[in-house]
């Protein structure tokens, strides 16, 4: 492990020199890479430099266990406690850091909410969810921007996709994939029975064009007059795209915009995102049963979290994580969630690269 920090300190240094570089300062591109570099090395070059700080001074401490004078003594055996206790901890820290990273975790990310089980409660959640990912995407800072959307009469959502911009979004909501359900009485109940609806949840990474080549000759491409709630036409022109792609039978709408082109490119930008997510599956299906516990197996067909309103509770089943303020989640607060489900999949990811490395041994 140590040989490898040793490894990232000596890149760390490197970009560091690039970064004042005159020819790559002009060149917006390469810089820009040299950036996002430096400030992911930055992360674990700190807590390094700190545990050789923290081992330094333990060594000095040991040291006065040496010393005739009782009271250093004391002293000393006090220093040791504590900073045998932040050596582990950044130990640690360490190791987390040394994980390897998902590829695709600094990427915008497509956003794929629909309706499930309900019907138009179940379309009405839809619209809180995507009210919800709006609003945690607002304290980020990202943009949000609508690819396709079908609304409902009375302010549901049968669907929409929406692409969110913002540097490190997939690594923040790829665990937000799956079935999520609620429970609460509709407002059409006249008796007052709580029920149960659901709503599915997929987060794509972006996909460009150089990492997924698409053959035109595989695309057939419709395109068809936009329509509205109730089937109504809402626009003069051929405006809405349908893409087909032949070898896997996926389709993507777009009618949003009124430019033909805008919905193709949008359709476009879907359909790459949904084609790398089906290979990143692919792949995953194809690894050890070890392997797929980890981040990123793809599997999104179990349910993940239930929102109760009449307890005005949130339970996250995959970590077994309950949280009683439903009100403050539903409006973008969704922070500990995504905080706890991160440290939970981080430390399997490093209990399982243990295990393979005491195997290995």
């Amino acid at each position: 492990m140590f040989e490898q920090l040793e490894g990232v300190e000596k890149r760390f240094l490197e970009v560091e020199k690039a970064l004042g570089d005159p020819e790559i300062v002009n060149n917006r591109e390469t810089y820009q890479k040299y950036v996002r570099e430096h400030a992911e090395l930055t992360k674990i070059v700190a807590v390094y430099r700190s545990y050789r700080k923290t081992v330094q001074n333990l060594d000095e401490s040991m040291e006065l266990l040496k010393d005739g004078d009782p009271e250093i003594k004391d002293l000393a055996r006090a220093e040791i406690e504590s900073l045998t206790l932040e050596k582990e901890k950044l130990e640690d820290e360490l190791k987390r850091q040394l994980i390897p990273k998902d590829p695709n975790d600094a990427k915008n990310v497509i956003l794929e909410i629909r309706a499930g089980t309900g019907g138009e409660e179940a379309a009405l959640f839809a619209n809180d969810l995507f009210r919800m990912y709006a609003r945690f995407a607002e304290s980020r800072n990202w943009k949000v921007e609508i690819m396709t959307h079908h609304p409902t009469g009375t302010g549901g959502l049968k669907e929409i996709i929406a692409m969110i911009h913002g540097q490190g979004a997939y690594s923040s909501l790829k665990f937000e994939s799956g079935t999520h359900r609620v429970q609460r009485v509709p407002t059409t109940e006249a008796q007052g029975r709580v029920h149960t609806s659901a709503v599915t949840v997929a987060v794509l990474p972006e996909a460009e064009e150089v990492e997924l080549h698409i053959d035109p000759t595989d695309l057939k491409i419709d395109v068809y007059r936009s329509t509205g709630p109730g089937g109504q036409s809402v626009n003069t022109t051929d405006s809405a795209v349908r893409i087909t792609h032949l070898p896997t039978g996926l389709v993507v709408t777009c009618q949003d915009e009124k430019s033909q082109l805008k919905n193709k490119n949008r359709a476009m930008k879907v359909l790459r995102a949904r084609l790398l997510d089906a290979m990143i599956r692919e792949q995953n299906a194809k690894r050890s049963e070890e392997r797929k516990s980890q981040v990123g197996s793809g599997d999104r067909s179990g349910r993940i979290r239930t929102y109760n309103f009449p307890q005005g509770r949130v339970s996250d089943h995959r970590i077994g994580l309950t949280l009683y303020r439903l009100e403050d989640i539903l409006q973008g607060d969704i922070d500990e969630i995504i905080e706890a489900l991160t440290t939970y999949y981080q430390t399997q990811a490093l209990q399982n690269a243990e295990s393979s490395q005491a195997q290995a041994s």
